[in-house]
C-alpha cells in the first residue's frame, strides 16, 4: 500500500499524504479491517481532520454491518458506489419505509451515485459481501450531532440488531414486490 495513514481507531484512518490515492491495495486493506472490526466497516478519510469543511471518505462495509438509521441536521451527503450493491432505505419518523434507492457499481447497470440533501432517516441494506463507496459530506464532524432513530435498536444490542436486520430484509423485499406489482398495472 502506497498511502500513508494515521490510525484513529480500528476502523478509521486518515491519509497523511498531500495527494490521497486510493486503489486496489487500499481497498483490500479496508476489507481486511472491516472483517475484523466489531462494526464490520472501515474507512480512509482523504480530509486531514474532523474540522475540515469537506469530508471525503472511501468506506468498506461488510454485508452484516449494522448502520443505525440516522439523519443529519444541516448536512448533505453523497455516495458513489465503487464496488457492490446496496439499497438506501429511507424512513419517516415512525420507522415506516418511505423510499428505497437502489444503487450498484457501474458494472451492475444500476445507478451508482446518490445525494441526500434533506433530513431523512436512512440506513444501508447491503446486498453484496462488501460495499465499497466514496462518501462526501460537509464538515466539521461533531460527535453526537447525528440523530439516531429511536425506532431502531442500539448497535450494542446484538440480539435486537439481528432481529432488526431480518425485519429490514423482509421490509425491503416487500417494498420491491409492491413496486413491481404497481409497475405491472
Amino acid at each position: 500500500m502506497s498511502l500513508r495513514l494515521r490510525q484513529v481507531s480500528h476502523e478509521v484512518f486518515f491519509s497523511t499524504d498531500a495527494f490521497s490515492r486510493i486503489g486496489p491495495a487500499e481497498i483490500a486493506f479496508l476489507k481486511n479491517q472491516a472483517t475484523t472490526s466489531n462494526r464490520r466497516r472501515a474507512r480512509i478519510c482523504a480530509h486531514p481532520s474532523n474540522e475540515n469543511p469537506l469530508h471525503e471518505m472511501v468506506i468498506v462495509a461488510a454485508s452484516d454491518s449494522y448502520i443505525h438509521p440516522h439523519r443529519h441536521h444541516d448536512k448533505s451527503e453523497s455516495f458513489h458506489i465503487i464496488e457492490g450493491e446496496v439499497d438506501i432505505v429511507m424512513f419517516d419518523g415512525e420507522g415506516d419505509v418511505t423510499d428505497i434507492i437502489e444503487l450498484g457499481d457501474i458494472s451492475s447497470k444500476k445507478p451508482f451515485f446518490y445525494r441526500l440533501s434533506d433530513e431523512r432517516f436512512h440506513t444501508l441494506y447491503i446486498r453484496s459481501e462488501f460495499l465499497v463507496f466514496q462518501e462526501v459530506t460537509n464538515g466539521p464532524f461533531v460527535p453526537g450531532a447525528t440523530v439516531l432513530a429511536e425506532f431502531a435498536p442500539n448497535e450494542e444490542d446484538d440480539t435486537a440488531v439481528e432481529i432488526w436486520n431480518k425485519e429490514l430484509e423482509r421490509r425491503v423485499v416487500q417494498y420491491w414486490q409492491a413496486a413491481k406489482e404497481h409497475e405491472g398495472r
